[in-house]
């Protein structure tokens, strides 16, 4: 199949929220929030001032929107430098094992190699994620040791 991919533009705002929903059932979640929370969300993360978010999109051939790559810039990294932190790569399941997911990778890469300043690219994986961890390896990829994530809800601190 062939795909576009391509950043995120102010005309995606609801396919881009339709697709969250899919995600977040991707992930087990039963409590999805309405589309208009989502579709605001959206709006406010890529386009708001300033951007909260960057996303790459990836379309079919018919023009639906079937997979995202959303990312940010994080600074500090090594020394002075920042890093494009990935915070979500999907593929609809229909099209995964069809390289989309190598293509989004290289694409962030790239766009961190063009950036000047930009000296890694990071991401995460849950431990209990084995087919990401599978893919990311067959990419090349080795599992970094050396960090512990911690997380705190805002609405029960």
């Amino acid at each position: 199949m062939t795909v576009t991919i391509r950043p995120a533009d102010k005309r995606d705002i609801l396919a881009v929220a339709e697709l969250i929903e899919e995600i977040e059932r991707f992930y087990g979640s039963t409590e999805i929030q309405p589309l208009e929370e989502r579709r605001s969300q959206v709006e406010e993360a890529l386009f708001g001032s300033p951007p909260l978010a960057s996303a790459l999109l990836v379309e079919d051939e018919a023009g639906d929107l079937v997979g995202l790559a959303a990312y940010s810039f994080l600074w500090p990294a090594a020394g002075a430098s920042h890093s494009l932190f990935l915070k979500e790569l999907y593929v609809r399941d229909t099209l995964r094992r069809q390289g989309i997911g190598a293509q989004l990778m290289n694409e962030l890469r790239d766009l961190a190699a063009a950036r000047p300043g930009c000296s890694r690219v990071e991401w995460m994986t849950d431990h209990d994620n084995p087919d990401a961890r599978a893919f990311y390896r067959s990419l090349g990829f080795t599992e970094f040791e050396g960090k512990i994530v911690y997380r705190i809800d805002t609405n029960t601190a």
